[in-house]
């Protein structure tokens, strides 16, 4: 069977470059030129490694691995002209098994997916799916993290991208209260840790589409931040 690889990069030049040479090599190659179109093949293909950029135009390329590694565990091996210490560490703390820096030759990239492909098969065993893992239940709630879909007693909901992250961020973590700089900080990123305003609108829109009015499913904890509660509280 063939190995497929997907590439995930901004740039359509060496999406090109590299689908002609990985393609000549024996590999199925897939390609998306940002992180959301990313996301959304790595579930439609399963892949059996990404090939990631960090430098996307939408989402940045240390979130596309922690989105990826919520659901699973393929090989992801991060391209990036910045080869700076701190950007490694990050890539790397952040679910990345290998780092490249720009320029490579194919030569290197074959040699590092031969790597990454032998960690794959030994990290997981025959017969097994780590799509089964991308759905949170939180009491009536299913968040399917890799079609990026949420149902609420088996209705879909209607829900935008960043709503999706702030309800998946709580199914997640459902039952435990999340402090509003750790939502602001997960959802949003690091520089919106205390900017507030943004969990107060999204939280209403949440509420109104999930037909919680009056706070009982998503409750707000004053000054502190947000749980989604799927127990009976004592």
């Amino acid at each position: 069977m063939s190995t497929t690889v997907l590439v995930v990069d901004d740039d359509p030049a060496l999406l090109r470059v590299l689908k002609i040479g990985l393609s000549g090599l024996g590999y199925v190659v897939h390609t998306a030129g940002n992180g959301v179109t990313g996301l959304s093949e790595t579930a439609l293909h399963s892949p059996d490694v990404l090939v990631l950029d960090l430098g996307l135009p939408d989402l940045d390329g240390v979130e596309v691995c922690r989105r990826v590694r919520e659901w699973s565990d393929v090989p992801i091996i991060v391209l990036s002209a910045d080869a700076t210490e701190d950007r490694k560490i990050d890539a790397l703390d952040s679910g990345a098994d290998d780092y490249v820096t720009k320029p490579f030759s194919m030569g290197e990239l074959q040699a590092r997916l031969r790597v990454a492909l032998r960690r794959g098969s030994k990290g997981s065993p025959a017969g097994t799916d780590s799509a089964d893992e991308s759905t949170i239940e939180a009491g009536p709630l299913a968040v399917d993290l890799a079609r990026h879909e949420a149902r609420l007693e088996g209705e879909a909901l209607d829900l935008t991208p960043r709503e999706f992250d702030f309800l998946a961020y709580l199914a997640r973590n459902h039952d435990r209260v999340a402090t509003q700089r750790m939502i602001l900080e997960a959802v949003w990123g690091p520089g919106y840790g205390s900017d507030i305003r943004y969990l107060r609108e999204y939280a209403y829109r949440l509420r109104k589409k999930l037909g919680d009015e009056h706070g009982t499913f998503l409750r707000t904890r004053p000054g502190i931040g947000y749980q989604l509660v799927t127990q009976a509280e004592p």
